[in-house]
């Protein structure tokens, strides 16, 4: 039930971003003829008096078709409520509706989260910390390190139960490259020594490839008022864009060693799925988080994106004129097909990755 879930999510924030497109459409009286939830084979389609309306079987994808698009729509071309005919103003309004939709969308998840959950009032710390290795080639999951493990000390030095854990290992670590270093972990209620060595890193510090986290779980309080909540909610939205926008710069200025952490579907549908299972409000975190990705992925300026239409538009209004149509056609087709094959390549490793995981599972009850 916890895939269903994420899944679920997932089309819920493809709809809205959607929705954004269409209802921005709508308003502004251009005309829309297709709305369309998911791609390939049509599973439900209802017939409204301007537009179709679709859910189709694959969830994690849609569109919103308009009749310039469409060879056999019987509208004269120089009709003016076709968006091609709109002026550059109005064409942008529709193309970032789906960005500024889905950033709304995050903002509201998370005064709805606050709003249910409550307002963090204190952490309560346990001695050690949680630490989850970035991916399977890290030195730490070689030596046997898994997701949930609690490092209870560090070369004999305990872990204590305060916010200063995860600086005392993160010393240890960054101190010693090129020098083993013994970990003692909790799994579940069993306990182990793990011996590793940190890898020298660029700045002459170890690595060894895991994301530390303080072992506390959060106190909660009831909010004093609705004003309270909104205010929180949009410093954890600020929190949460600062941290998308400089993950993707990251991305781009460290191409090697982060390109390795980019996830596809299936991963992210198995992060959710993992949430929701350890507690269903925290899939309002992990929509929060995806829908603005999902707004900042969309405003890059990439050919088949929001941010590529959106150049394109840039252009047109420098140039007086749009590009041949020719030019747009070639390049947001050789971009759909790039970013098509970077899906299916990020599905099929990993699927493979989880079929492997799922393999040494079975084996260990055998």
């Amino acid at each position: 039930m916890s895939v269903l879930a994420a899944i679920a999510v997932l089309a819920v924030l493809i709809l809205v971003h959607e929705l954004g497109h269409f209802v921005a459409a709508r308003s502004q009286g251009i005309l829309v003829n297709r709305f369309s939830l998911g791609f390939g084979p049509v599973l439900f389609k209802y017939q409204g008096s301007e537009t179709e309306y679709a859910v189709r079987a694959f969830p994690l994808g849609g569109f919103v078709g308009f009749p310039d698009d469409d060879p056999d729509s019987d509208i004269p071309p120089n009709d003016p409520n076709l968006l091609r005919n709109r002026p550059i103003l109005d064409r942008a309004i529709v193309i970032s509706a789906g960005v500024i939709a889905n950033l709304i969308f995050a903002y509201l998840v998370l005064a709805l989260q606050l709003g249910i959950v409550g307002i963090p009032k204190e952490l309560n710390y346990q001695p050690g910390v949680l630490v989850q290795p970035v991916n399977e080639q890290s030195i730490a999951y070689q030596a046997g390190i898994r997701e949930g493990d609690i490092v209870l000390a560090v070369n004999g030095q305990e872990l204590p139960a305060s916010d200063k854990s995860t600086t005392l290992l993160t010393k240890e670590i960054q101190n010693n490259p090129s020098k083993q270093i013994e970990l003692k972990i909790q799994r579940q209620n069993q306990q182990q020594s793990l011996k590793l060595t940190p890898k020298l890193g660029p700045d002459g510090k170890g690595l060894v490839g895991i994301a530390l986290t303080p072992n506390a779980k959060a106190v909660y309080r009831r909010p004093n008022n609705p004003v309270e909540v909104l205010s929180i909610a949009a410093n954890r939205f600020q929190q949460l864009f600062v941290g998308t926008i400089n993950g993707f710069g990251q991305l781009i200025t460290n191409f090697q060693q982060t390109v390795g952490q980019v996830s596809g579907p299936v991963n992210i549908v198995k992060i959710g799925a993992k949430l929701a299972a350890d507690d269903s409000t925290n899939l309002l975190s992990f929509a929060a988080i995806i829908s603005i990705n999902l707004a900042v992925i969309n405003i890059l300026p990439l050919p088949a994106l929001d941010g590529g239409q959106l150049a394109f538009l840039l252009i047109e209004g420098l140039r007086g004129k749009p590009l041949p149509s020719r030019i747009q056609e070639g390049v947001m087709q050789t971009g759909l097909v790039l970013l098509l094959g970077l899906g299916i390549f990020l599905i099929v490793k990993e699927t493979t990755q989880l079929t492997s995981q799922l393999e040494w599972v079975q084996k260990l009850f055998q």
